[in-house]
C-alpha cells in the first residue's frame, strides 16, 4: 500500500525511515538535519564508521532515539538542469532504499521528498520518479509512505499520484 501524507518523517512509526543524505552521512540541514538532530549521536558514530555513500546509493544504520528501527541513508542528486543523469541518480535512491529495506525484512518504509530541498530537483518530476518506483515495489512492502513536509509538497504528490494510476 502507497501512502501519501504531511508530517514530519522523524516521528512515523514505521520499520524504517529513509534520509536524505549527503555522500559524507555527516548529517546537514533539511531532513537530514533533522533526523541526526531527533536520533541522536549514536546514529551519526555509525555514519562515521560507514564514511561515506555515493550518490544513488543506500546503506543502513539502527535509529537511535527514533520510532523507527532503522535508517537507510541515501544521497540524492544536485539538480543541474536534468542534464547530469540527475533522473536516474534519484530514481536509484528510491529503487536501492527499497531493495535494503526487502533484504532487511523490513516492511513498512518512509520517505521524505529527496532532493527537492536545497538540492533543487524540481518537485512534480521528483515526485513522479518516487512514485513510480513505489509503485514497482508497493506488492512486496505493508506499507511505502511518502512523508511530505510542506502542504505544497503534498499536493504535487497527490495529483501526480492520480496521473500516474492507483493501480
Amino acid at each position: 500500500m502507497i501512502i501519501i501524507k504531511f508530517g514530519d518523517i522523524t516521528l512515523e512509526n514505521v520499520s524504517v525511515i529513509v534520509n536524505a543524505a549527503n555522500t559524507g552521512l555527516r548529517g546537514g540541514g533539511g531532513v537530514d538535519g533533522a533526523i541526526h538532530r531527533a536520533a541522536g549521536r549514536s546514529v551519526m558514530e555509525e555514519c562515521r564508521i560507514i564514511g561515506s555513500c555515493p550518490t544513488g546509493e543506500a546503506v543502513l544504520t539502527n535509529a537511535g532515539k527514533l520510532v523507527s528501527k532503522k535508517i537507510i541513508h541515501t544521497p540524492g542528486p544536485v539538480w543541474h538542469g536534468g542534464k547530469s543523469r540527475e533522473p536516474l541518480l534519484l530514481e536509484n535512491c528510491y529503487r536501492n532504499s527499497l531493495l535494503l529495506a526487502k533484504k532487511e525484512g523490513l516492511k513498512t518504509i518512509a520517505f521524505p521528498s529527496i532532493s527537492t530541498g536545497v538540492y533543487g530537483y524540481p518537485i512534480k518530476e521528483a515526485a513522479r520518479i518516487a512514485l513510480s518506483v513505489g509503485r514497482e515495489f508497493e506488492n512486496e512492502f505493508n506499507e511505502i509512505r511518502f512523508v511530505c513536509f510542506s502542504e505544497g509538497d503534498l499536493k504535487v504528490y497527490q495529483r501526480v499520484y492520480k496521473e500516474i494510476g492507483q493501480g
